[in-house]
């Protein structure tokens, strides 16, 4: 059945039925383990293989390169799909993803050339920027000194979701100058060890533990400019914007099935069968609301966010911070209306049936686990802050973020 014969709305692209065609068997397979996966914790090794071995993690690499050249709006609405079969698998992508737009904006040919036939091929990137503790917003804890004619790396990172799949790990990093900067290592090289200690309450199998780096070589070729691309903030945001689409959908889903297959009714319901109680049905209704509405969200940030993606090829820089902007202003609109709709319609799922849609084997508490777990990822209580200084006083949005210890002010600085 057709994205617009399930009423999720028109297609991204006149394009996208073909595209999303070689992917949706895939995504059913990985949906029939999801339940199982989760309550036995069972990481995703083989389903994220499936998706390498697809293509799914090469799609926004160019034809000409290997890849399937989709654009932004195609690539969200199939993560839509994805967050749909198993949420966990988006977000274990999202580093990736992030790292081939570096690569796709990025103004170093010989990088673009390395690395755009690794990503055709299948190879996941996994991130390790952020860090706990201590950590300073203006540099990392994690380094690299000059030992002869090469670097020596040396730290410990957090939230590297991912990078336990990963083939290689982008790491963010502090020289011997103080200056930011970063590197690309293979998972497998001497001195990197990546633990699987993510204890999060949700999205339990996206690997967002630790990544340690012991003594581990770099040569100088390795190092580049710590600098993401520009839109980074927006695009981020909106994956995971995209992810609690997707649970938005699964759990509609899921609840209209238990409701059709419901034989047990309440003495003091509206019909004998759940499928024909009108306040059951309301229910289910508002579950499917929920998710469609998130989805068209998310739809119309990821056009926004494709045209700073093109702006970024401009000669206009002013045009390119423009577009930059209102991506990042239209993804804050958007943030806390679809985190409120999937996080409440997550709790009011349970409405529709009776007290067995508790029970463990069900799963049902894994989409409000999930959608919260996300929902905590970023600052969502300074969105609408920041639109609403937008719309008063003519702000933008402010640059890339970090989380740290603030650098100390006055006398102590």
């Amino acid at each position: 059945m057709s994205q617009i014969e399930s009423a999720w709305g028109a297609d991204p692209s006149e394009n996208y039925p073909l595209l999303a065609a070689r992917f949706r068997p895939l995504f059913a397979r990985i949906r029939a383990g999801a339940i199982e996966r989760d309550l036995k914790r069972e990481l995703p090794l083989e389903q994220l293989e499936w998706l390498k071995s697809s293509g799914f993690t090469a799609l926004r690499v160019p034809k000409a390169e290997g890849g399937s050249g989709a654009t932004l709006p195609e690539l969200f609405n199939l993560l839509i799909e994805l967050a749909e079969a198993d949420s966990n698998l988006v977000q274990a992508l999202r580093g990736h993803f992030g790292f081939v737009e570096n690569i796709l904006t990025s103004d170093d040919k010989a990088r673009r050339e390395v690395w755009l036939p690794r990503l055709a091929q299948g190879d996941l990137v996994g991130p390790a920027w952020s860090e706990v503790g201590d950590a300073r917003q203006s540099v990392f804890s994690t380094r690299v000194q000059r030992v002869g004619d090469h670097w020596r790396l040396d730290g410990r990172k957090f939230y590297t979701t991912g990078s336990l799949y990963a083939d290689w790990i982008d790491i963010g990093l502090t020289d011997d100058q103080g200056k930011g900067v970063a590197v690309t290592v293979s998972r497998h090289a001497p001195g990197v060890s990546v633990l699987d200690d993510w204890n999060g309450f949700g999205q339990t199998l996206t690997a967002s533990g630790t990544a340690q780096f012991d003594q581990v070589r770099i040569e100088d070729h390795q190092l580049y400019d710590e600098n993401k691309f520009r839109y980074a903030p927006a695009f981020f945001q909106l994956v995971h914007l995209a992810t609690l689409a997707g649970i938005g959908r699964a759990q509609s889903d899921e609840v209209a099935r238990h409701v059709a297959a419901r034989t047990r009714t309440y003495s003091n319901g509206n019909a004998p069968r759940a499928a024909q109680d009108a306040q059951v049905l309301q229910v289910v209704g508002s579950l499917r609301g929920a998710a469609y509405s998130s989805g068209a969200i998310v739809l119309r940030n990821a056009e926004a966010v494709q045209r700073a993606y093109l702006a970024r090829f401009q000669p206009d820089e002013k045009v390119e911070e423009q577009a930059i902007a209102i991506a990042e202003l239209e993804v804050s609109q958007s943030l806390n209306v679809v985190t409120d709709l999937i996080l409440n319609a997550s709790t009011t799922l349970f409405d529709a049936l009776g007290a067995s849609a508790t029970l463990k084997p069900l799963g049902l508490d894994r989409f409000w686990r999930n959608a919260r777990t996300l929902s905590s990822h970023n600052p969502r209580i300074y969105k609408d802050r920041i639109v609403g200084d937008f719309a008063v006083n003519g702000t933008l949005p402010p640059p890339q973020w970090r989380i740290g210890e603030a650098a100390p002010t006055g006398e102590d600085a």
